[in-house]
């Protein structure tokens, strides 16, 4: 377990333009191949009903998904080639948390899949995603510091 690389995955991701100029995410835990995100409901990620866009759901599903893979990844940054999305109920009030587990590890493909909980705890999303190994090392010109 590499408790520096998480720290530098965890403020990474905080620092992401997405994260800090579009998203509030609210908390975000990393460990040895799991990762947990959390974002608070805004008005600003509905859709004309009054809920959550499948976008969001999305996009906490990836994060959490990609960065359990990238926890147990320590000299590249990982790609994201494929993944699946599967919306269960709609949420519009309090925080949404996504947890993201590794599920499988070859030497360059990955597979790994996650869970969107409404702040009841029910699950509202679930997905399944591959991953792959860039050649685009984890260094401070990317924010992993």
């Amino acid at each position: 377990m590499n408790k520096e690389h998480f720290d530098k995955l965890e403020k990474m991701y905080l620092q992401a333009n997405i994260n800090t100029k579009i998203f509030d995410t609210t908390t975000v835990k990393i460990s040895e191949g799991i990762a947990q995100i959390g974002l608070e409901i805004s008005e600003k990620y509905f859709h004309a009903l009054g809920a959550i866009h499948g976008s969001v759901y999305f996009k906490l599903l990836d994060d959490a998904a990609f960065f359990a893979v990238n926890s147990i990844v320590e000299d590249v940054f990982v790609l994201t080639t494929s993944f699946n999305v599967n919306l269960l109920r709609p949420a519009d009030k309090g925080i949404i948390t996504s947890v993201g587990k590794v599920k499988f590890k070859s030497r360059n493909i990955f597979v790994a899949e996650s869970t969107l909980y409404n702040e009841d705890g029910k699950e509202i999303a679930f997905g399944t995603g591959n991953f792959a190994k860039s050649k685009i090392e984890l260094s401070e010109k990317i924010g992993y510091k």
